[in-house]
């Protein structure tokens, strides 16, 4: 099977200690669609920021790339991006 890509948003919110935790991502259809709803997602009520990537690889095999950032919104920390 040919290489599928996955263009995700996700927001990041704060735990109950302050600290910044990843939030339910979003599949979108495209890169601009997922820029889009990860602005939007940072702006939302309780969002301290969103992140819009993608992914490339093959489903059927299980095997994928690492993630690209497309984009970050509002405070993404560092070091959860950088896991991607």
């Amino acid at each position: 099977m040919a290489n599928v890509t996955y263009y995700v948003a996700m927001p990041f919110l704060q735990d109950e200690t302050g600290m910044p935790v990843a939030g339910a991502a979003e599949e979108c259809q495209h890169s601009s669609s997922a820029l889009r709803r990860a602005e939007a997602m940072s702006r939302t009520a309780g969002s301290i920021g969103a992140v819009a990537f993608c992914r490339s690889g093959d489903p059927m095999a299980g095997e994928f790339g690492d993630a690209r950032v497309l984009k970050t919104f509002g405070q993404v920390p560092d070091d959860l991006v950088s896991q991607f």
